[in-house]
């Protein structure tokens, strides 16, 4: 299934309402599809400058490693030397939670939500919200 315009901005808006719901801070979202392409964004007013990127970051962390940017926090705490490495050939990875692949029923990536601008925690619960809202599977790593 491929990710498609509506369906990012369907995942972006249910983020957003959750996000809103919880009280969090003014979000920056981003949705990725497979090939690390920019489907869909949203920075809510009054939201620094920073957010687009590190939301982007974030997502393009997930899908350069198939996993959601948890897991890229800890790999980066118990293999260092590797995610430095890794810098060097993949353009951006910020290891904090906020990067979630969106997965189908059947457990197929097609793209990923990177969210920024509450705690990272908060972050995290915005993009799996929205994208379990959305009808798919959200794995943060």
């Amino acid at each position: 299934m491929p990710l498609t315009l509506n369906l990012a901005q369907s995942i972006i808006a249910k983020t957003l309402d959750h996000a809103k719901q919880a009280n969090f801070k003014v979000l920056g979202v981003v949705v990725l599809d497979t090939r690390g392409t920019v489907v869909a964004a949203a920075i809510q007013d009054g939201s620094s400058l920073a957010r687009f990127d590190i939301a982007k970051t974030k997502a393009n962390g997930a899908i350069s490693f198939n996993m959601g940017s948890r897991g890229i926090e800890k790999l980066a705490k118990d293999r260092p030397h590797f995610l430095a490495g890794a810098l060097g050939v993949i353009d951006g990875i910020i290891p904090v939670a906020g990067g979630v692949l969106i997965k189908s029923a059947e457990g197929q990536i097609i793209g990923a939500v990177g969210v920024s601008g509450d705690t990272s925690d908060n972050d995290e619960l915005a993009a799996l919200a929205g994208i379990q809202a959305a009808g798919f599977v959200g794995d943060g790593g």
